[in-house]
């Protein structure tokens, strides 16, 4: 049996995106992290689902690339959502589901395989803040670590001593290194489930955004990664972060089939 499938990256975080609005996708563990392997499957940091939903415009599913489901992701998300609107499902607007809840999107300006999407993210949760480390929900769980400059941090040896810390267990925790440079800031991520640096990370660097505005202040940041410029805003109410956005763009790569 063969699987048509889309390839899109945001800001270098690539994704394959099965449309299963028909239901006849059987997935595995096992299946999805060998689609995503760079060398023996198609590549990928990531697996997205696209599924019918009754009380959404659709349904999102997501694995990491070691086949290991996730609550959620900011740069997927964003992805879905050009996907969507691709496969004629959606035109500039909607609300989609998510494991962690409904997603607000808008596409505010496209051209035949881009599409500059802005994202409702859910309200973030603050679990610990100290001199060091940050850690907090922005859809998935983010530790987040002030440095000078993450170019000089050894993100993989680093990002996987902090995720397996055992104050992190047993879900393990994304790691972020960030500087600030005005209103604007770099940001490096080591992502669990990936159990590597990704070019780019959309919950990662939302909750750097809100690690900075903690630590402070501001609630509109760009944010620079290796893969390209996202940006994050959002308000605060009563030391909560609400009506958190991440905007950028979802780029569609290429497609195929892939046989099951």
């Amino acid at each position: 049996m063969q699987i048509p499938f889309v390839k899109y990256h945001g800001t270098g975080n690539d994704f394959i995106l099965v449309d299963d609005r028909m239901n006849t996708f059987t997935y595995s563990t096992e299946l999805i992290s060998q689609l995503c392997d760079r060398h023996f499957g198609i590549g990928a940091d990531g697996l997205l689902i696209l599924r019918n939903c009754p009380e959404a415009a659709f349904e999102m599913l997501y694995f990491n690339s070691d086949g290991s489901h996730a609550t959620f992701c900011g740069n997927g998300g964003r992805c879905i959502v050009a996907f969507a609107r691709d496969l004629g499902i959606i035109e500039k607007q909607c609300v989609f589901k998510a494991p962690d809840g409904k997603h607000q999107a808008y596409i505010n300006e496209t051209t035949a395989s881009l599409a500059l999407v802005k994202l409702q993210m859910q309200n973030a949760i603050l679990y610990k803040s100290s001199e060091d480390h940050i850690f907090l929900n922005t859809g998935t769980y983010h530790t987040v670590v002030f440095v000078d400059d993450p170019d000089q941090v050894d993100v993989v040896k680093e990002g996987q001593k902090i995720r397996n810390d055992a104050k992190y267990k047993p879900q393990g925790t994304n790691v972020n290194f960030a500087c600030i440079h005005g209103d604007e800031m770099y940001v490096r991520t080591y992502e669990k489930g990936v159990e590597n640096e990704t070019l780019s990370c959309g919950t990662g660097v939302t909750a750097s955004a809100i690690a900075a505005s903690l630590r402070y202040g501001g609630t509109n940041w760009k944010i620079h990664t290796r893969g390209g410029d996202l940006k994050v805003s959002f308000d605060i109410e009563n030391e909560s972060y609400i009506n958190v956005f991440l905007e950028g763009e979802a780029t569609r790569v290429f497609e195929g089939l892939f046989n099951l």
